[in-house]
């Protein structure tokens, strides 16, 4: 009895693991620790907000009865983690930031599963669309601090600093800012897959060297809140083939570009909307 119930928890640690691992579209537990471990290094207010997401979102995944495979996969608990970053990153106060990230971890749980059939019935991922949706129905009348994926400050002299602008902007797929915390990001990807590393790095390189190209601010790249986006629309399209994934990056930077100009929170939307776009095209034209 007790080893069954040693691998019940250990089975219950690596569907956690997993879960933060997806945030960056990995289903491997070891990628969720590293992004686990970037947290602590950015803040540890952040990494308890992402873990209080993902068991909120995978004990309703539990009781709704969704399949198990997508459950250890960390396909049903990592929009929960998500919504539970927007929430602590986008309020000050613990106490309504733990609430909301509660209730919202919860929604996408409820959202996911028939969301993603029907998108996939469409032949399209789902991605962070789901936690999007939920953070984008509290956010005007919750939020109280700017949402650090659309912030531009305008530090114009500020020089531009290559290795870790791309490194922050790994870990900015998690609302991280810090070239360590992106330097545990990339090196959980590479241990799932280096090849997906290289992508993330240059769907990072290329988003940022555009946006800047179309007048953001060195200070905002080496934040990191240039290259998140293509990061994770260049993972996502690893099996399309590089000239996909330039496409999808670039139309992913100018939308985030756009966003940015008109003040709209768009957090990881320009991703999700360029790899949509991506996918839809592939299916027109045959591909």
């Amino acid at each position: 009895m007790h080893a069954a119930a040693t691998e019940a928890h250990s089975a219950a640690l690596r569907t956690l693991l997993r879960s933060l691992g997806q945030i960056v579209l990995q289903a491997n537990a070891f990628t969720g620790a590293c992004v686990l471990a970037g947290w602590l290094v950015w803040s540890p207010r952040l990494a308890c907000a992402a873990l209080l997401g993902a068991v909120s979102a995978n004990v309703s995944a539990v009781l709704a009865g969704y399949p198990d495979d997508e459950l250890r996969a960390g396909l049903q608990g990592f929009n929960g983690a998500l919504a539970g970053l927007a929430a602590f990153s986008l309020i000050a106060d613990d106490t309504t930031a733990a609430a909301i990230a509660i209730l919202a971890a919860t929604a996408t749980a409820w959202l996911v599963e028939p969301w993603s059939r029907w998108l996939r019935s469409h032949g399209l991922g789902s991605f962070s669309s789901p936690s999007l949706m939920v953070t984008w129905l509290w956010l005007p009348i919750s939020a109280n601090a700017p949402p650090s994926a659309t912030t531009t400050a305008a530090h114009t002299l500020d020089a531009v600093e290559p290795s870790s602008g791309l490194l922050a902007g790994l870990a900015q797929t998690g609302f991280a800012s810090s070239a360590w915390a992106g330097a545990l990001v990339l090196l959980g990807i590479a241990a799932a897959s280096r090849r997906h590393a290289l992508y993330a790095l240059t769907g990072a390189a290329l988003a940022s060297v555009e946006q800047l190209l179309l007048g953001a601010s060195a200070h905002s790249f080496n934040a990191g809140l240039l290259g998140f986006n293509g990061a994770l629309t260049a993972l996502a399209l690893t099996e399309c083939g590089v000239a996909w994934m330039f496409g999808g990056v670039t139309l992913a930077a100018i939308l985030q570009a756009g966003t940015t100009c008109v003040g709209v929170p768009a957090l990881s939307a320009p991703f999700v909307a360029a790899t949509w776009a991506v996918q839809w095209l592939r299916q027109r034209i045959g591909c």
